[in-house]
């Protein structure tokens, strides 16, 4: 057994493995190619997150889904390269809107230069993503642009907040389809049309990142309020500090508002609801928030979407490729604690 990838993935076939991981050292190559400029100040910004490493979750996906057809065409790099330069962008968006001072273990862009570099490298690195997509052909061109204006769509709702009359949590889920499930589920669709794999399969691989993606952002919601900032990269809290109510908040309002609430519940939503800029009012809520129920809610939804995704895989047949796309939901699950 070896392991490649995000949350240590085991693959258990030589094959496979020498396949992923000459497919993410290439997807390396192109990322690092992709962010040079002639303005060396462009370079240093556009690489800044891109050196600082990353899981590479997105490019995996690409290898993997791949293997559903012919993992060697010239199409399957640089999709994954397209994929992995969207999702960077959106981070320095993300660092900017959040105001964070971390990311992936090193300072944010916008805290080392500024929010107005972090606003252009992340539409610098867009542009870069579009220039690559032009060779990959209209389909791909007109996938991703479907799948961006989901994500920025995700995004709106999200600083918008769910219209009246509409339940928080199945607003947020849609959030997370958008903002996360759409990029994941471009990942596997890429992967897999670029292989040469059957419409069958394309689709049902782009079903599972779907719902993958919104696993996966559901452990990242937990691990917010979980994980110390060495273990998740960033600034722990960061969600609660700037207002923005993930699935372990909208869990706790839900049981604050219900006629079953404690007191204990209102007192900890109330402090949710104010300002958490002030450190120690924030420190107090993410320990009143790690030791409530809601974060264990959090938890098995995070395992329930994890398992929808590896259901979706039942119609493919065997494979050690299949193999490992259940393992990843696993590993979402473990990541979430």
């Amino acid at each position: 057994m070896t392991v490649v990838g995000p949350f240590g993935l085991s693959v258990r076939d030589q094959a496979l493995e020498a396949d992923v991981q000459a497919g993410l050292a290439a997807v390396e190559e192109g990322l690092l190619e992709a962010t040079k400029s002639d303005v060396p100040f462009i370079t240093g910004s556009a690489q800044h997150l891109v050196r600082a490493g990353g899981k590479r979750f997105r490019p995996l996906l690409v290898m993997l889904a791949a293997q559903f057809g012919d993992p060697y065409s010239p199409g399957v790099v640089p999709s994954a390269v397209v994929v992995e330069l969207t999702h960077l962008a959106t981070l320095y968006h993300d660092d900017v809107m959040d105001e964070a001072d971390v990311r992936r273990g090193v300072a944010s862009a916008n805290a080392r230069w500024g929010n107005s570099v972090a606003v252009l490298t992340g539409d610098f690195l867009f542009a870069r993503a579009s220039h690559i997509l032009a060779d990959l052909g209209p389909d791909a061109v007109r996938i991703q642009a479907e799948a961006f204006e989901r994500l920025v769509t995700g995004q709106i709702l999200e600083t918008a907040g769910p219209r009246d009359g509409r339940d928080p949590i199945d607003h947020y889920l849609d959030v997370l389809a958008g903002k996360t499930g759409s990029l994941v589920a471009v990942a596997m669709r890429f992967g897999a049309m670029m292989s040469g794999a059957d419409e069958s399969t394309v689709n049902i691989l782009t079903q599972y990142g779907e719902r993958l993606g919104t696993a996966f952002q559901l452990a990242d919601d937990v691990l917010d309020i979980a994980s110390d900032s060495h273990e998740s990269g960033k600034t722990p809290g960061t969600d609660l500090r700037e207002g923005i109510p993930t699935l372990p908040v909208l869990r706790l309002r839900a049981r604050a508002e219900s006629s079953s609430g404690t007191a204990e519940d209102r007192a900890l939503a109330e402090l949710l609801a104010g300002d958490l800029t002030d450190d120690a009012r924030h420190a107090e809520a993410l320990a009143g928030l790690r030791a409530h129920p809601a974060l264990e809610e959090a938890r098995r939804d995070t395992v329930r979407h994890a398992e929808e995704a590896r259901a979706s895989l039942a119609p493919l047949p065997a494979c050690t490729a299949k193999a490992a796309l259940e393992g990843l939901c696993d590993a979402v699950v473990h990541r979430a604690g």
